[in-house]
């Protein structure tokens, strides 16, 4: 079971540290994605970690401000959320897969498991 957090109300510019923690497996041997749903919009690909080798994939609109990373001592997965914009408000949810091939890595519905959201507020 996968549970994301940190989310919360920011102005813009600020930052967020969002978090995925998994009861009864251990994240590092997952594949880790991030997605996002704004309102009134499709569910959209953020950031992902592979299994192996820790390399990191993002979306254009996260890429410079968002970083993905894995806390293996805390057995969760962070996103670190910077320079936020209005337009990044929306729920954020994590997956995890352990056999998700590279293709796959940005499309929610080829992750095993998938969380509840938290949500990030972004106001101007």
């Amino acid at each position: 079971q996968l549970q994301a957090s940190g989310g919360g109300m920011v102005q813009a510019g600020g930052s967020l540290r969002l978090s995925c923690a998994a009861s009864g497996a251990t994240i590092s041997n997952y594949n880790m994605g991030w997605f996002r749903q704004a309102p009134g919009k499709e569910r959209e690909f953020v950031a992902a970690i592979r299994r192996n080798g820790d390399r990191t994939y993002y979306a254009d609109s996260a890429k410079g401000r968002f970083t993905i990373s894995r806390d293996k001592a805390r057995n969760m997965v962070t996103l670190q959320l910077d320079s936020l914009k209005p337009e990044d408000t929306a729920v954020y949810y994590c997956a995890a897969d352990q056999g998700l091939i590279l293709s796959s890595i940005r499309i929610w519905n080829q992750y095993d498991y998938r969380g509840q959201g938290t949500q990030v507020t972004v106001s101007s």
